[in-house]
């Protein structure tokens, strides 16, 4: 399709659009709408509005709520969202990396990317701990309050960071969430500048998390690689051998990514090493 194509009207189909538009209108705020509120949040009449319910519903896109008016998404989405996560190119290089990152280090692995302002699980290879986090391929987190999220937005200037966060205060989930956007460049360049992020119950008590960027061949982080520790502090001793092998599996996943000859080695596999 040209460009030509992609901007004239006549190739576009109104209905589908209103389709998908609606589909949009639920997120894990708002799971439930009914089709009075979605009437009124698109500016289109009811009976349009309820004549697309029926369709997505037939098709499955779409599910009634139990003794209510109202409307959830259903399974053929979740199943649209897991066949393309499982058809990316950055699931299917990073899922070997992780895979053998929790083998080296015992603990879960997982392969995130950034969808605005939400960092989100697109892989992950369970370790021994997974009682612990539970966490599944598909769910969301905040980035401003995520060391994962710190990762992701790495190569974000202090502008492009406000026009992502313009609010003046940022919600807070523990005390360690920085509390505007300032406080979370700072978080930021702290993360870049050392080639990896740290957080020690920071976001989610009783779990410390270490994180690197993965880069393209343009050098935009498209990516991050992380494991997670069921522990709410990581004895020194054994943060900096798992901080290396975390940085290696990111390091190779950058440079398949970009299509250059591996540099690096993991380091050695650790062994009866003790957790805080």
């Amino acid at each position: 399709m040209t460009v030509d194509q992609k901007n004239d009207e006549r190739y576009t189909v109104p209905g589908l659009a209103r389709g998908l538009q609606l589909l949009m209108q639920f997120n894990r705020d708002e799971r439930e709408l009914s089709g009075a509120e979605l009437s009124r949040r698109m500016g289109l009449p009811r009976a349009s509005v309820f004549r697309m319910l029926f369709t997505l519903e037939q098709s499955g896109f779409l599910e009634r709520c139990p003794d209510s008016v109202s409307y959830k998404l259903g399974l053929s989405v979740l199943r649209l969202g897991f066949e393309l996560l499982a058809s990316m190119e950055l699931t299917e290089v990073g899922r070997p990396i992780i895979d053998e990152l929790r083998d080296r280090s015992g603990f879960s692995a997982h392969l995130v990317v950034r969808d605005a302002r939400d960092v989100v699980f697109i892989a992950k290879a369970a370790g021994s701990n997974a009682m612990f986090h539970s966490i599944q391929v598909g769910a969301r987190l905040p980035a401003h309050a995520t060391v994962l999220g710190r990762a992701l937005m790495s190569d974000l200037d202090l502008s492009e960071l406000s026009k992502l966060f313009p609010e003046a205060k940022l919600q807070a989930f523990t005390p360690k969430t920085p509390s505007n956007v300032k406080a979370l460049k700072a978080l930021i360049d702290q993360d870049r500048d050392r080639g990896y992020g740290v957080s020690m119950g920071g976001y989610e008590t009783g779990i410390s998390t270490i994180a690197a960027p993965v880069f393209n061949e343009q050098s935009r982080v498209v990516a991050a690689i992380s494991i997670s520790v069921p522990t709410q502090r990581i004895d020194d001793e054994v943060l900096m051998p798992l901080v290396n092998l975390v940085k290696t599996a990111a390091s190779h996943m950058t440079e398949r990514l970009s299509h250059l000859p591996q540099q690096s080695t993991w380091p050695e596999k650790l062994k009866d090493k003790k957790i805080a």
